[in-house]
C-alpha cells in the first residue's frame, strides 16, 4: 500500500487555502496527509482546522531574533517529517536559513501572476498599473522573495471598475483549485524542479502550467 505524502502547511490568516487542502483530501482529489499545521500568529483561524497535537504556533516577538524564530519553526516543522512545506497564506518572510534547510521541498502560493507584482498589495498594485490580467501562482520557495522557479498560474481579468477588494475575492476564487491541482501533481512526483527550472513528467516546462477553467492544469 503506498503511504500517502505527508504536508505541513504554514498559514497566517484564516486557512481558506489550508481548508481546500482538507476538504481535497477528504473528497479524494488528493492523495496526501496533512501533518502539522505551523503559524506565526497564535490566534491564526488555520490552527482550528487541524487536532491539537498537529499544531504549532509562535509570537517572533517572543524569540531573540528572526534566525532564532526561523530555527524554533523550522524544528517544529522537520519534527512532523514532511515530504512538502505548503506556504498557504504565510504572511512572514522566511530567512534563508529555513529556506535552505527545507530547499526543493518548500512551495508557496502567492496572489499575482510572477514575475508581476513580487511582495504584498498586489491586488492594489494590478489595479495602479493597468494590467488587464491578475491572479495567482505556486512556486517553489528560495531565499529571494517570490523569486522562485513558477509551477502554475491561474489567471483573471482585471475589470474597469475593479476594488482591490473585488479583484482579491475574483482571485482567491481561483486560488483554491490552483493550489490543489498543484499539489497534486507534487504529491504524485509527476513535478519537480531542476537547477531552477520545473520539470513535468521528466520534461523541461519553459512556462508556467495554467489553470483552465475545469480546473485542470496545462502545458
Amino acid at each position: 500500500m503506498t503511504v500517502p505524502p505527508r504536508i505541513a502547511v504554514l498559514a497566517s490568516g484564516r486557512g481558506s487555502n489550508l481548508q481546500c487542502l482538507i476538504d481535497g483530501i477528504a473528497a479524494g482529489q488528493l492523495e496526501a496527509r496533512i501533518v502539522g499545521v505551523f503559524s506565526d500568529r497564535p490566534g491564526a483561524r488555520a490552527l482550528d482546522k487541524v487536532p491539537a497535537p498537529s499544531r504549532w504556533a509562535r509570537s517572533p516577538k517572543d524569540f531573540a531574533s528572526r534566525e532564532a524564530f526561523d530555527e524554533a519553526l523550522g524544528d517544529a516543522v522537520a519534527a512532523c517529517n514532511p515530504d512538502w512545506i505548503v506556504c498557504a497564506g504565510y504572511m512572514r518572510i522566511l530567512g534563508a536559513g529555513f529556506v535552505e534547510r527545507f530547499s526543493g521541498r518548500l512551495v508557496n502560493i502567492h496572489p499575482s501572476l510572477l514575475p508581476r507584482h513580487k511582495g504584498l498589495h498586489t491586488h492594489a498594485r494590478a489595479i495602479e498599473a493597468g494590467d488587464t490580467e491578475h491572479g495567482a501562482s505556486v512556486h517553489f520557495v528560495v531565499p529571494e522573495l517570490d523569486a522562485g522557479a513558477v509551477i502554475a498560474q491561474a489567471r483573471v481579468p482585471v475589470l474597469a471598475d475593479d476594488t482591490p477588494e473585488s479583484l482579491a475575492a475574483r482571485v482567491l476564487a481561483v486560488e483554491h483549485p490552483l493550489l490543489l491541482a498543484s499539489v497534486r501533481l507534487l504529491a504524485t512526483g509527476r513535478v519537480t524542479e531542476q537547477d531552477g527550472r520545473i520539470r513535468l513528467d521528466g520534461q523541461s516546462l519553459f512556462r508556467p502550467l495554467r489553470l483552465d477553467s475545469a480546473g485542470t492544469l496545462c502545458a
